[in-house]
């Protein structure tokens, strides 16, 4: 995969870097236009061009740094910004290439910097899509696609469509690692009707991967084969390779090992020829052995003249030697015999001496490394049955937490069921007195009275129980099954419990809870005492940072916590936004690592958040969030899930003491 993203990274400047390092003659021209070139700026440029038409030969990519450098320090003299920028981009280029990721994205960003600054449109497109690859390879593939998408709204009106066919391009490739092969599809077709439009066929065939991809991806096995058969190269033959068709993976080798051969492909030609050799191997050893033959000669031509050079004078030198000794030997003999058997015998002995230590310092290494093997054993056993007991104590913590708040919600049932029994008491002594007078009507009515309160006295007692039950699958470890759950009432249950609970621990704090569900949100598959404690824990964190702020800023401001739920075509969301202080950049990407807090000693573990994030993945959803300092954070909590197919039921905004 890095070596796809380095051949994608590296996009040309010019018609120079175009051709690629197969293409010597372009190296001369740029060459003899550095020689013959008249002013400062016209040297820079030429030597930009130079340091990316060798940024992929191996065997000379160090002048990539070479000319990068010398055109960078040469552009900073005259004051030239666009050579500058051009500079900063093949030297970022060059550190990418040897995986130097951190000094990449730096030069990159310091080129883009520039190119923003003169107003350079073609250096700024040609920076931020080197940016967007260098994210590619740290797998930040959202970032990589803010990159891409910034390109493309840049290059939109320009008439060289390239920059923008390959944002497509490269957008589609994003998609596909984040798994999302529609908008991979959508993006590469874009690229494709793009490339087709302004006829580069390079990108034509390279965007044929990545929908194959794609439709692999979807199940679409047919359309997948199709895109792969329009790439020359031998991932086709590999995909029948390990399926077991072993006559189609030959044809299409072959087929790719003819392209890089009449292309001039060495890497192509070689692994062409190797895939080759290892498909003959079984069947035809003839065949195999010449195919293996040729993939060492690719290799050697592409990998090894310097060493073949090295190794050809040596090879000189020892011969000379041996001639030198070949001529002393013809007078000394029977001297040299016995000096050569004394050595021998001196070697043979040196030999046992060296095998015999060996033997023993391999012995005691093997001895200490499995010590220090059954130590890290024991270290990691002692330190999983640690985190088992973190992990208990966290959700225990959690639990008494809610006592207080569990409390406040069944009080208010059991209220009136007490004063509607209280109430049902009195209306049944009335009832005998009516009916001992014959007052029939009045008894009648009394009855219908008594009824209502009935109902009333079992329909706050269902409420009570529903609190029980909610409060016991809080308190449960789980048994991590999934079932069809109400979102907005278990939303709505533990939010209030979560308002209360804190309320009782903080008594000061005077906050606003808004509870917004969407009526569409109906049931969704879960493990609802897992969602249960990610909702309490991200109220928990909110609560804590109004009340921070609240003391910091007194009666003039305002406490909010708003809890909201959403159904967005397959995805079911659950917000959490407060108006605190926010959560400070430096640690944003800390959070969800397990024991980190800023949380003073004795107030916290750091294991909240961590848990959250674990239970969500479980589900396989994210947790994202989204914070500015001095305003506030908004959690998200989402999963893929079937549509609702119980009756939806609606919760009311707000909550009182």
């Amino acid at each position: 995969m890095k070596n796809f993203y380095i051949a994608i990274t590296g996009l040309v400047i010019s018609c120079a870097a175009y051709a690629q390092n197969k293409d010597v003659l372009q190296k001369d021209r740029l060459t003899y236009a550095l020689q013959t070139a008249k002013d400062d700026s016209t040297r820079a440029l030429v030597m930009t061009q130079l340091a990316e038409s060798y940024r992929d030969d191996d065997l000379v990519r160090d002048s990539t740094f070479f000319y990068g450098q010398k055109a960078l320090e040469l552009s900073r003299k005259i004051g030239y910004a666009s050579g500058e920028a051009k500079s900063l981009l093949a030297l970022s280029y060059y550190f990418f290439s040897r995986g130097n990721f951190t000094n990449a994205l730096e030069l990159g960003l310091k080129a883009l910097e520039i190119a923003r600054a003169n107003h350079q449109q073609f250096d700024q497109a040609f920076a931020m899509i080197r940016i967007g690859n260098v994210y590619m390879s740290l797998k930040n593939y959202r970032e990589a696609l803010k990159y891409f998408q910034e390109t493309r709204e840049l290059t939109y009106n320009s008439k060289d469509s390239f920059f923008y066919a390959v944002t497509f391009w490269r957008s589609a490739d994003a998609y596909n690692q984040l798994g999302l092969p529609d908008s991979a599809l959508i993006s590469a077709k874009k690229a494709e009707d793009t490339a087709i439009g302004m006829g580069n066929r390079f990108i034509q065939v390279g965007i044929s991967s990545i929908m194959a991809d794609a439709y692999a991806m979807k199940g679409l096995d047919s359309l997948a084969l199709m895109y792969y058969r329009k790439d020359p190269s031998i991932e086709l033959a590999k995909f029948f390779k390990d399926r077991g068709r072993r006559d189609s993976a030959i044809a299409y080798a072959k087929r790719s090992y003819d392209f890089g051969v009449r292309n001039s492909f060495r890497d192509m030609e070689f692994n062409s020829a190797l895939l080759l050799s290892e498909l003959y191997s079984d069947t035809d050893p003839g065949m195999a052995l010449q195919f293996h033959k040729i993939a060492m000669e690719v290799k050697d031509s592409l990998y090894g003249a310097e060493k073949v050079a090295a190794a050809t004078s040596l090879g000189f030198q020892q011969r000379e030697r041996q001639s030198e000794l070949e001529m002393a030997q013809l007078a000394y003999r029977n001297r040299i015999k016995l000096l050569s058997t004394l050595s021998g015998f001196a070697i043979a002995m040196i030999v046992a001496i060296i095998l015999y230590r060996n033997s023993r310092k391999e012995k005691q290494a093997n001895i200490l490394l499995q010590q220090q093997k059954n130590e890290i054993a024991q270290t990691l056993a002692d330190l999983k049955t640690t985190q088992a007991q973190l992990i208990q104590s966290e959700k225990m913590a959690s639990l008494g937490q809610l006592t207080a708040g569990i409390a406040h919600e069944i009080q208010n049932p059991l209220n009136f069921v007490n004063n509607f029994a209280d109430l049902n008491s009195e209306m049944i002594d009335e009832l005998t007195s009516e009916l001992k007078e014959g007052n029939i009507p009045e008894a009648i009515s009394n009855a219908g009275n008594l009824k209502a309160n009935e109902e009333k006295i079992n329909f706050h007692g269902k409420r009570a129980d529903e609190i029980v039950k909610a409060m016991l699958q809080h308190s449960s470890t789980g048994n991590g099954h999934y079932e069809l759950s109400d979102v907005n009432r278990l939303v709505g249950d533990y939010s209030r419990l979560a308002y209360q609970s804190y309320r009782s621990r903080q008594k000061n704090l005077q906050a606003e809870l808004i509870i917004d569900t969407d009526p569409n949100a109906g049931t969704a598959l879960m493990i609802p005492e897992d969602i249960a404690r990610v909702i309490v824990n991200l109220l928990n964190n909110a609560f804590d940072a109004v009340d921070e702020k609240q003391k910091a800023d007194g009666e003039r401001y305002h406490a909010i916590v708003k809890v909201s739920t959403k159904r967005e075509g397959g995805k079911l969301l659950i917000k959490v936004k407060d108006n605190g202080n926010g959560i400070s950049e430096n640690i944003r990407d800390k959070i969800f690592q397990p024991f980190f807090t800023t949380k003073p000693t004795g107030h916290g573990i750091g294991l909240g958040l961590s848990l959250s994030y674990n239970m969500v993945k479980a589900h396989k959803g994210e947790i994202e969030v989204n914070s500015i300092n001095g305003e506030g954070s908004e959690f998200t909590v989402w999963w893929l899930t079937p549509g609702p197919t119980f009756a939806k039921r609606e919760s009311g905004e707000g909550v009182s003491d």
